[in-house]
């Protein structure tokens, strides 16, 4: 399975295509789609559009994910980042792409174990479990995070919806254990 990560920023947004072969997880691409600090709002959103496509048309991802992006204090910034992050959904979704979304907190817990890691914890697990990758920018290092918890996640709800972590669910013939009343039920 091939997931395309990607972390929104209306100046900077980093993308990184991972392949995922079980518990196994292959490099592919890193970098950043840049947008002209000078020119208008909606030429801005148009180049990442056209960035993030070139992206999808040249890995051919099989899944896309995207960090959900929390308030800033400042209004207008937090605004404008949203519609950074509406690019960042709507591209990969034009493409016929199932696309996904990730908490910063579950993007960190899922690479460095917890939700409350740095940038720089953030990179070097990329590292780590990407061998040789050579990180473009922090951001890319974000989006290849974000492809990484995409592929754990997608992984965990294959084996559950298989039933191999329900082991009632994998060995029919263990009966189900009772079930437990709720402090508040009357029987």
């Amino acid at each position: 399975m091939r997931v395309l990560g990607l972390d929104p920023g209306l100046r900077h947004t980093g993308w990184g295509v991972i392949e995922a072969d079980g518990n196994r997880l292959r490099h592919l691409g890193n970098g950043v789609v840049v947008s002209d600090a000078k020119a208008e709002l909606s030429q801005r959103l148009l180049q990442l559009h056209q960035g993030i496509a070139e992206v999808v048309a040249r890995f051919a991802p099989d899944s896309a994910a995207v960090e959900t992006t929390l308030a800033n204090k400042n209004p207008s910034s937090t605004l404008k980042l949203g519609m950074a992050r509406g690019v960042a959904l709507l591209t990969p979704a034009l493409a016929g792409l199932p696309v996904a979304e990730y908490l910063p907190m579950i993007v960190k817990k899922a690479v460095v174990g917890t939700g409350h890691a740095d940038k720089d914890q953030v990179e070097m697990m990329v590292g780590r479990l990407l061998p040789g990758c050579a990180v473009a920018a922090p951001d890319a290092a974000d989006a290849l995070a974000v492809a990484i918890c995409h592929s754990h996640h997608r992984a965990t709800g294959q084996r559950w919806a298989a039933g191999r972590e329900d082991p009632l669910r994998a060995n029919p013939e263990v009966p189900a254990p009772p079930r437990r009343r709720a402090s508040g039920d009357i029987r």
